[in-house]
């Protein structure tokens, strides 16, 4: 019972509290505990309460993965706890997007270890519950538990790991936890979820009370995504962390690259497909046969694009977070003004902008990028230039817009809506008749009809909205909402060549992978298109080369889905990519030629110490076994 106590005390109080802390509280619901566990179905609702500390990966403001990087931008008027960060302003004494203590826009991760420690501890006394469903629930608890630490890894780097709760009896010295190395925090997280799978199921058969729950399948890929992470740059033998020690003089970064975490991981990856694959998880693609309407094979391609990921649980999706519904972020990735009639709609925002940068990122229509492809006029991407009928499927005819949006490969258009781009659904399929496009200059039905329900660079993320949505009158926006796919199938696939490509250079099975995805999009392979197209033919024949592509087609692929944020910095291209300027088009003018110059919205700084979140001041403060991350 003392022990109870003291669980629910860690719960009420900060983790890092004093042992004396600990002791003063009395917590008022010590019998809420012995309740919870004395039947299956308030067990249950315990569970569903550990669930509830996922972080909300499908909202705008919620996950720093979509404001805190350079992907989007917003207006000025904005000041969510994510944007804050993108614009230079994280700081130690009041931290944003604080998943530490869960405040300023984060949850309390370590709050959610805890209960998942307390589920742990007392499942076993629920009386009407057979021996393996319980097994199940535990290995639910241990992958959240794995998930949870994960979470704040990727963000903090070494951190302590909530094992087990701390008993009353303890003394201070355990009390106050010391940040784990790197190496053994990969290992805690890799393990317990490595233990998870063995009892998860292998597929939700309830599927009216079950969907979003963990999975064999989630557990093992993301595992493989842990693994993957591990062996990158920012955590393996990053010399910016040399002799990074915590006071007790423990080393928390390995001082030099281990490349078995590459061969580890790309291990993982494999093993993680393979069952992926054995359970019918695929890419997905957009089957007219079951649609209504005749499209032509562009709308095809980029509805396989878009589906991906606004198709509730299509056949690629390996996990969808029902905590965190897609809703009102598509509200905020639709122009105003969309459909000319009701310009008026107030339920669209319209105010979530990709950067210039990322237009630029996507491939020419050859399938590499616009300053390597040999055909493709890349100092001339700023002259204006009017849609014709060849490209009536993705821009409108007669209406001027600018070279940049001519002869994009298929993402570019499945992706972003634009200026003169279609915007396919919405109400109207048909893609023979006229569908909606985007016009947004001064004075246009999608220009700024507010200081805030605007897009500051002239473009919108078009692959988050589900293409059934429907405007309405007056403020009537019929969303169709979707969990968030935090991994698909793309992405292992892609994964899985990059660790390959590392541990081993590039090769057949690395190619197979990487155009696995490349063709879905209606892409060429790798070799076809260096080879035919590229000013560097060879490229994709070296590791290095290899990274580069690779890297590239995982912006690309996996754009607007919170993977670049994460990519970047475990890479460690953060440095370089968010020290350039955000910019998009000047998009306060009304003639072409002015709206079609590129305008500078804001001058972006990341150092080094960017790469991880400072640990909260006050912690530091009360926990001398501690120290703060390097350059904070």
């Amino acid at each position: 019972m003392k022990k109870i106590i003291c669980i629910l005390c860690i719960i009420i109080s900060t983790l890092f509290s004093s042992c004396r802390k600990f002791l003063d509280i009395v917590p008022d619901n010590v019998a809420t505990i012995d309740n919870a566990f004395r039947l299956r179905s308030t067990a249950e609702r315990f569970l569903f309460t550990c669930y509830s500390y996922m972080p909300a990966t499908g909202d705008f403001a919620g996950n720093p993965a979509f404001a805190a990087g350079d992907e989007c931008w917003l207006p000025v008027t904005y000041t969510s706890n994510a944007w804050q960060i993108a614009r230079g302003n994280q700081n130690v004494v009041n931290s944003y997007m604080n998943y530490w203590q869960g405040k300023n826009g984060g949850k309390n991760l370590y709050e959610g270890i805890r209960q998942c420690n307390i589920f742990l501890e007392n499942i076993d006394r629920v009386p009407d519950m057979g021996s393996e469903e319980k097994q199940r629930w535990i290995a639910e608890a241990k992958f959240l538990k794995a998930y949870y630490h994960f979470w704040l890894f990727q963000m903090y780097g070494p951190i302590p790991l909530v094992k087990v709760n701390i008993p009353v009896s303890a003394g201070e010295d355990e009390v106050y936890p010391v940040r784990e190395p790197v190496d053994s925090c990969v290992n805690y997280i890799a393990q317990l979820m490595g233990e998870a799978a063995l009892n998860l199921p292998d597929k939700i058969t309830n599927e009216t009370t079950e969907l979003g729950r963990i999975t064999k399948a989630i557990a093992v890929s993301i595992k493989a995504y842990v693994l993957v992470v591990a062996a990158s740059p920012l955590f393996n033998g990053n010399p910016d962390h040399a002799g990074f020690k915590g006071p007790d003089g423990q080393l928390l970064f390995s001082n030099s690259a281990d490349p078995q975490k590459w061969t580890r991981a790309a291990a993982a990856c494999k093993e993680a497909i393979d069952l992926c694959e054995s359970q019918g998880y695929r890419l997905y693609t957009f089957n007219p046969q079951f649609f209504p309407y005749k499209i032509s094979d562009t709308t095809r391609i980029e509805m396989s694009i878009r589906n991906a990921v606004c198709e509730k649980w299509n056949a690629e999706i390996i996990w969808g977070n029902t905590n965190s519904l897609v809703s009102s972020m598509q509200a905020g990735a639709t122009p105003r003004g969309l459909d000319p009639v009701r310009v008026g709609n107030g339920s669209l925002s319209g105010n979530i902008a990709p950067t210039l940068k990322i237009a630029e990122m996507f491939y020419s229509n050859h399938g590499v990028p616009i300053t390597e492809d040999k055909t493709w006029d890349y100092a001339g991407r700023f002259k204006l230039r009017t849609g014709t009928r060849a490209y009536r499927y993705d821009l409108q005819e007669g209406y001027q817009t600018v070279a940049l949006h001519f002869d994009r490969e298929p993402r570019f258009y499945a992706s972003l809506g634009f200026d003169g781009g279609i915007w396919y659904g919405q109400g109207l399929f048909n893609d023979k008749a006229n569908l909606f496009f985007v016009s947004c200059k001064k004075g246009q039905p999608a220009s700024a009809q507010n200081q805030s329900a605007y897009s500051v660079t002239g473009y919108w993320p078009k692959k988050l909205v589900n293409f059934n949505n429907v405007i309405g009158d007056g403020t009537t926006y019929t969303i169709q909402a979707y969990p968030w796919p935090i991994l698909r199938l793309a992405n292992l696939y892609l994964l899985y060549a990059e660790a390959l490509n590392e541990a081993e250079g590039p090769g057949a099975e690395v190619y197979k992978y990487m155009n696995l995805v490349r063709e879905r999009a209606g892409l060429p392979t790798v070799e076809n298109a260096w080879t035919n197209y590229s000013r560097t033919p060879t490229k994709f024949t070296t590791k290095e080369g290899m990274r580069d592509i690779i890297q590239r087609e995982r912006q690309i692929e996996l754009a607007f889905e919170g993977q670049r944020f994460w990519d970047l910095r475990r890479w460690k291209k953060a440095v370089e990519e968010q020290n350039k300027p955000v910019s998009g088009w000047d998009v306060a003018q009304e003639d072409a030629a002015a709206y079609y110059r590129e305008k500078v919205i804001f001058n972006q700084t990341f150092t080094t110490r960017d790469y991880l979140w400072p640990l909260p001041e006050s912690e530091l403060m009360s926990n001398k076994k501690m120290n703060q991350n390097p350059g904070w």
